[in-house]
């Protein structure tokens, strides 16, 4: 049987999570005062997801301030980094505008988060 302790970051609370598993599945979730707290540690645990957030290359030479709209997984971070800085983008680009779609295959895209004016 194996623990894993966690911190939950869904809310300013920061429970300490306890998930047990056995096989890689998982028994018990303690330690949570929300089922939010419930629902991260079970995802935390079995798909880690982080919002990535970064700069993609303008052709004009500046970088600009982007991340993607919704977390992915985390461990195909490094897949997404190398296809985020093979692009440039011309400019202009306003708050939002999506400059990667589908990035994963599962909907989430990398939108700007700054303007650039051309």
């Amino acid at each position: 049987m194996e623990q894993r302790e966690i911190i939950c970051t869904t809310c300013p609370m920061g429970c300490h999570v306890t998930v047990t598993m056995e096989d890689g599945k998982i028994l018990d979730v303690k330690g949570n005062t929300c089922p939010r707290g419930d629902a991260y540690a079970r995802q935390e645990v079995t798909d880690p997801r982080r919002v990535i957030t970064t700069t993609i290359g303008l052709t004009d030479g500046n970088v600009l301030p982007v991340k993607s709209d919704n977390a992915v997984s985390k461990n195909r971070i490094p897949e997404f980094m190398q296809k985020i800085h093979h692009v440039a983008v011309k400019p202009p680009v306003q708050i939002g505008d999506v400059l990667i779609p589908d990035i994963d295959g599962e909907g989430n895209n990398i939108v700007a988060t700054q303007n650039a004016t051309a």
